[in-house]
């Protein structure tokens, strides 16, 4: 008779159990999600670009080339840099560490939509007194209880799938986030390499200038103890081999200190790269053709632009989330039990305890709190979208910028390379002349100079051409790729190519 009260009682249990359960499931279920629906921004694009674009290609076979722009230099010590740079970087192993912890933390949110299960447990001992003058010695009592406890916060109104959705829009951010350091990164490593080559070359060019400024020194002593000359030629002289040679410690000291910040850039000490990058090298060339992408591009190149857009997609989720604060919440909680004075007798089925049953709340009145809230979260997403739209007018001026610098830097260029070219026929009849007498010191002084200052500035321009080069890459999104998709498995039984037909 006991077992069919217990089997009958399980029963009870069980079914209303299941009933509850159902029913919650199937209002949960049928839930909605309050708040504005995430819609991406639309932004205001050129149809082209206003700077000049000759030399230039939109031919799509060649879009490979802006994800790994710096191998259109073909220099390997540049190529070989900024690989490493991409394993050993610490600012993008923190941006990485930073997906990490967006994507736990879209975790933790997450856990809200499930239902919570605790165990619970704990002994007593217990010892009551007995009577003041009575005989009754004093027992003691020991107690026993364990239980599971379960509870469930229905997810009506859609305020826990809002913040999933905010999270994942995080998670999003903060992988276009390391995609941004990772474009920046090749961009620094680039502008860097170039300027140690151009700082290289100036030395190089003092240095022979120096030599040749010394020789017409040596030739101005000579004549001055010839009694051809005054000293003011001497003076001259003179005063330019030092005027040259004070020029040559800057460069050395720019090229030492841009080494040490590639080493840095490649996570490493600051002298690790010296004996590598201290013999000098030409400046890397530009490519005949540089790949460039319409704008209309833009927003799907540029990580930052992306970033600025998951970050609107975030905050427009967390109004919806704030909002659901507005509606009543609902939880449904379980609890199965068992107590006794007997740890034999705790699993007996007599001992057991349980109840359910759900239950609901509704903030009435908070003083204003939740609208607050919500009036916080509209205006966050506000400025998430100007961000978008000042980032999107940010990256069109940085291509903007680039074309018309790498542009106009290379007319300099074919003009500076007549000048070095003029400035050296000027310094050969000069010295000429001056050696025969028939002209003074100074247009070897002024011829001289010119070459000096027209040879440096060539280098520069060159320099400037691939920095500029290198700024557009970077204002186009380039250094970084969507992941390819994996490709399909084979069937297990496929046959292998045979051997005859791999040649």
């Amino acid at each position: 008779m006991q077992r069919n009260s217990q089997d009958t009682s399980r029963g009870f249990v069980s079914r209303h159990l299941a009933v509850w359960i159902s029913g919650l499931a199937l209002v949960a279920a049928a839930g909605c999600m309050v708040g504005p629906d995430y819609r991406p921004p639309q932004a205001t694009l050129p149809a082209g670009w206003v700077g000049p674009t000759t030399q230039m290609t939109l031919a799509p076979e060649q879009q490979a080339e802006l994800v790994h722009w710096w191998t259109t230099f073909r220099d390997p010590v540049l190529t070989s840099l900024v690989e490493r740079a991409v394993t050993s970087n610490l600012t993008l192993k923190e941006a990485e560490a930073r997906i990490r912890q967006a994507r736990a933390a879209r975790g933790f949110v997450a856990a809200d939509l499930w239902p919570q299960l605790s165990a619970n447990g704990s002994f007593a001992r217990s010892r009551a007194g007995g009577p003041i003058t009575g005989r009754t010695a004093p027992t003691a009592h020991s107690f026993f209880q364990a239980g599971l406890d379960a509870s469930w916060e229905m997810d009506i109104f859609g305020g826990v799938r809002r913040n999933i959705e905010a999270a994942d829009a995080d998670v999003e951010a903060s992988i276009e986030d390391s995609r941004d350091v990772l474009v920046t990164l090749a961009a620094e490593v680039g502008l860097n390499y170039v300027n140690l080559r151009g700082f290289q070359q100036r030395i190089a060019i003092a240095q022979s200038n120096l030599t040749a400024q010394k020789h017409s020194a040596e030739i101005t002593q000579q004549r001055f103890k010839g009694g051809f000359v005054s000293a003011l030629d001497v003076a001259n002289a003179n005063a330019q081999v030092a005027t040259t040679s004070a020029s040559i410690p800057l460069f050395e000291s720019s090229a030492r200190q841009t080494i040490y910040a590639l080493s840095v850039l490649l996570g490493r000490d600051p002298a690790a790269l010296l004996q590598e990058l201290e013999p000098t090298a030409a400046i890397p060339a530009e490519p005949p053709q540089v790949p460039i992408t319409p704008p209309s591009e833009l927003i799907r190149r540029r990580p930052d632009i992306r970033r600025s857009e998951a970050q609107i997609h975030a905050a427009t989720a967390r109004i919806g989330a704030a909002t659901a604060d507005l509606y009543p919440k609902f939880n449904f909680a379980v609890s199965l039990g068992s107590s006794t004075n007997n740890l034999m007798t705790l699993l007996d089925w007599a001992n057991r305890a349980w109840s359910f049953g759900p239950s609901g709340s509704w903030a009435l009145f908070d003083g204003g709190r939740i609208t607050s809230n919500i009036q916080v979260q509209d205006a966050i997403q506000e400025q998430a979208l100007l961000l978008f739209q000042q980032t999107v007018l940010v990256a069109l001026q940085d291509v903007e910028n680039a074309l018309i610098s790498y542009a106009k830097e290379q007319e300099t260029r074919r003009a500076l390379v007549d000048a070095v070219t003029a400035n050296r026929k000027a310094v050969e009849l000069s010295t000429k002349l001056y050696a025969e007498g028939q002209t003074d010191f100074l247009s070897v002084l002024i011829a001289q100079g010119s070459l000096f200052a027209s040879e440096d500035a060539l280098v520069v321009s060159n320099q400037n051409v691939s920095t500029s080069l290198v700024a557009l890459y970077k204002a186009l999104g380039g250094g970084w790729d969507e992941p390819k998709p994996p490709e399909p498995a084979k069937a297990p039984g496929a046959a292998k190519e045979p051997a005859a037909a791999k040649k």
